[in-house]
């Protein structure tokens, strides 16, 4: 992949100030950044465990705090796109109407009722999970928020794969949507799971519910996905977004589930 994608990935999903290929980059290098992004949330989940094991081990501030503090610093680190994404999302889709005033709403500025209420709900049970499972065993949540990011970001990528039209011809999604070849996200899954396999031995205290959460935020993203392209007529940013937090929540949650240490 050509330096120019990493570069388009990090500037995308973060807010590293790097400089970019360009004001307007072309779809083949948009689609070396979707493939790409799994990678910045490695970047992006250490980052995110750091502040947990910091904040809850030498500065005592425990781990509901920790836990808390991880999850917003996440957010920052993404400019909070991908939980207005969701936000908007659940907004259209939940409006019920056909897809150009569902893409409508969710154009606007404003979040609804129902986008609240996801956002408060989804923010909620990353910080009551990661919490959790930094509580039930030594370094569990440090393990669960470094999986639960890569894999939201993989959701990504699949959601970009050949075949996925986007919604409307403006945007992030139009820019991105179709330009990842099946082959990448899926070497990527690969991946993931056997590295979430390989943890298993490291930390015991997790068992199998590290690899087992990677199937399970995988296959709802995948149900999400195919809801919003049947509802929507294709991808937009906002639902690159919205499966990136559902894939994570549904992980930090699977993850906190089996014995305590």
């Amino acid at each position: 992949m050509r330096r120019n994608g990493l570069r388009l990935a990090v500037t995308l999903l973060t807010v590293i100030p790097l400089r970019g290929p360009g004001p307007e980059p072309d779809r083949a290098t948009a689609g070396e950044a979707m493939a790409w992004a799994p990678a910045v949330g490695l970047l992006l989940g250490v980052a995110a465990a750091g502040v947990l094991l910091a904040a809850g081990h030498p500065l005592g501030a425990g781990t509901l705090t920790a836990a808390a503090l991880a999850v917003a610093s996440l957010a920052l680190a993404s400019r909070g796109l991908h939980l207005d994404g969701l936000a908007d999302l659940a907004d259209g889709l939940g409006s019920g109407k056909p897809a150009d005033e569902a893409l409508a709403i969710m154009r606007k500025s404003d979040i609804g009722p129902l986008g609240v209420v996801t956002l408060l709900f989804t923010v909620l049970l990353q910080v009551a999970a990661l919490a959790h499972a930094e509580s039930a065993a030594g370094q569990r949540g440090a393990a669960a928020v470094i999986t639960a990011v890569v894999t939201g970001r993989l959701t990504m990528t699949w959601a970009c794969r050949t075949g996925v039209p986007a919604a409307r011809p403006g945007g992030l999604g139009a820019m991105v949507a179709g330009t990842v070849r099946a082959r990448v996200p899926f070497a990527e899954t690969v991946l993931t799971l056997a590295a979430a396999v390989a943890a298993v031995p490291l930390w015991p205290s997790i068992g199998w519910t590290l690899p087992l959460a990677v199937v399970a935020a995988l296959a709802v993203a995948a149900a999400l996905e195919r809801h919003a392209v049947r509802r929507l007529g294709g991808v937009t940013g906002d639902v690159l977004g919205a499966l990136a937090e559902v894939a994570a929540t549904v992980v930090l949650v699977v993850a906190t589930m089996g014995p305590r240490a």
